[in-house]
């Protein structure tokens, strides 16, 4: 929060059953008087990859689109994974990190990635909140009126950094 309020909320749903988890549980409580921070991001590929995509498509070029496509999406993800790594390095955790590619795929890091959509946070509109604090625009990142992403090798995600933090369903 602001000195003057809060600057924004975001809706994400406890489970149901199971551990009953929230990913408010995983940072501290306004009335801890503790400071936490609310680590997000957003990353992209950029409109030259959805551009050359779709020359391709246009070109009825269907296996190099597909092929491209693909390795663009996956290059969106690793850059999100890349950045999620150094968030939780910035915060002092970078010896917990797994040596391995095994452990890495397990998750057995601290902390989890929570992007919206997904049964943890399912309110997409909220991701037009994530989008205006991160400053998104400088990237040339935005979310249309039918909550998808652009350019479409985008992702964003709220990051946690809690030990008990793994990924969960709703």
């Amino acid at each position: 929060a602001r000195e003057g309020g809060v600057i924004t909320t975001f809706t994400f749903p406890r489970q149901k059953s199971g551990r009953r988890l929230c990913i408010a549980d995983f940072f501290a409580p306004k009335e801890s008087g503790k400071m936490d921070v609310f680590p997000m991001q957003a990353v992209t590929v950029g409109n030259s990859a959805t551009e050359f995509a779709q020359k391709l498509f246009a070109d009825n070029q269907y296996t190099d689109y597909l092929y491209f496509h693909g390795l663009a999406v996956q290059t969106a993800e690793a850059i999100a994974e890349w950045t999620h790594a150094r968030i939780r390095r910035e915060l002092g955790f970078g010896s917990e990190e797994p040596d391995n590619i095994r452990d890495m795929l397990a998750q057995r890091y601290r902390g989890s990635r929570y992007s919206f959509g997904y049964p943890a946070c399912p309110e997409m509109s909220d991701q037009y909140k994530q989008l205006e604090l991160l400053g998104s625009d400088r990237i040339n990142l935005y979310m249309d009126e039918s909550e998808q992403l652009y350019p479409e090798q985008s992702t964003t995600a709220i990051i946690t950094y809690h030990p008990a933090a793994k990924y969960f369903t709703a």
